[in-house]
C-alpha cells in the first residue's frame, strides 16, 4: 500500500467515526474513498463494515451518559438489529452488489422527511399518548410493534450497506418514541454498533477482506468516534436535526451519483 494511501484512509476513518457517533453515515465517507483508492466494492464494504466497528464503540461508549435509564429499551431493540444484521449480511454475500443500492436513496430521502417534520409529529403524538392509559404510555417508552419492525429493517439494510442507518434509526425513533433526541441518539450509537459488528463479524471468516485497510479504518474511527461523541453531546437538539438533515441530503445525493 502506498503511503498516502494509508494516510487518506486513516483521515477518512476519522471523519467517518465523528459523523457515526453523531448522527451516522459515516460508511458515506469510506466507502467512496476506497472505491477512489481502487478496491473491488464489495471488498470496500466489508473492509468498512469491519474497519468502523471499533468507532461505533466508541462512540456509544462516548454517550454511556445518555443510556443512563435505557437498559430495557436496548435489551428491547438490540436482538432485533442484530437479526436484521445478519439478514444484510446474508444479502450481500448472495445477491448482485447493486440489488439494494438502487432503492437506497429514496430510503434516505423519506429519513430525511421524516426528521425534518420529527417535532410536529411528535408533538402530536405525545398529545394522543397522554389520552391513554397504561399501555399507551408503555406504547410510548417502547414504540410498540412498528418501531421494532422497522428497526429490523434498517438493521438489514446496515448488514448490507451500513450507509445512512444512523439517519434512519434516528427518524424512526424520533417519531415513535417519546424521548429527547440526545438520549435517542445514544440509543441509535448502540445499535449501529451491533448491527457493525455482527456485519463485520460474518464478513471476516466468508468475505473478500483487506486486513491492512480495516486496520487504518479501526484506528481513525476510534478517535473520530471519541471526538464525535464529545460534539455530539455539545450540540442543541435543534443543531443535532440540522447535522441529520444535511448528513442525510449529502447521503442521498452521493448515491444518485454514484448510480448515475
Amino acid at each position: 500500500m502506498i503511503w498516502w494511501h494509508a494516510v487518506v484512509i486513516t483521515v477518512a476513518g476519522v471523519w467517518a467515526g465523528m459523523i457515526n457517533a453523531v448522527v451516522g453515515s459515516g460508511t458515506l465517507v469510506t466507502f467512496p474513498v476506497l472505491v477512489a483508492l481502487g478496491y473491488p466494492p464489495v471488498t470496500a464494504t466489508t473492509s468498512n463494515a469491519i474497519g468502523l466497528a471499533p468507532g461505533s464503540i466508541s462512540g456509544a461508549v462516548g454517550y454511556r451518559h445518555e443510556l443512563r435509564g435505557q437498559r430495557a429499551r436496548l435489551l428491547r431493540f438490540t436482538p432485533v438489529s442484530l437479526i436484521g444484521a445478519l439478514c444484510g449480511a446474508v444479502l450481500l454475500l448472495s445477491l448482485p452488489a447493486d440489488a439494494f443500492e438502487t432503492v437506497v436513496p429514496a430510503l434516505v430521502g423519506l429519513a430525511v422527511v421524516l426528521v425534518i417534520v420529527q417535532p410536529k409529529v411528535s408533538s402530536w403524538v405525545l398529545r394522543r399518548r397522554e389520552e391513554r392509559e397504561q399501555a399507551g404510555a408503555a406504547e410510548a417508552a417502547y414504540g410498540g410493534w412498528l418501531v421494532l419492525g422497522l428497526i429490523f429493517l434498517i438493521g438489514v439494510y446496515g448488514g448490507y450497506f451500513t450507509a445512512a442507518q444512523g439517519v434512519m434509526l434516528m427518524a424512526v425513533m424520533g417519531m415513535l418514541l417519546n424521548e429527547t433526541l440526545q438520549r435517542l441518539n445514544a440509543v441509535k450509537n448502540v445499535l449501529s454498533a451491533v448491527v457493525n459488528v455482527v456485519a463485520g463479524t460474518v464478513y471476516a471468516f466468508v468475505a473478500p477482506v483487506n486486513w491492512i485497510v480495516v486496520a487504518l479504518l479501526a484506528v481513525g474511527s476510534v478517535a473520530g468516534g471519541l471526538l464525535g461523541a464529545k460534539v455530539g453531546r455539545r450540540l442543541s437538539p435543534t443543531a443535532l436535526r440540522a447535522v441529520i438533515v444535511i448528513v442525510g441530503l449529502a447521503a442521498m445525493v452521493q448515491l444518485i451519483v454514484r448510480q448515475l
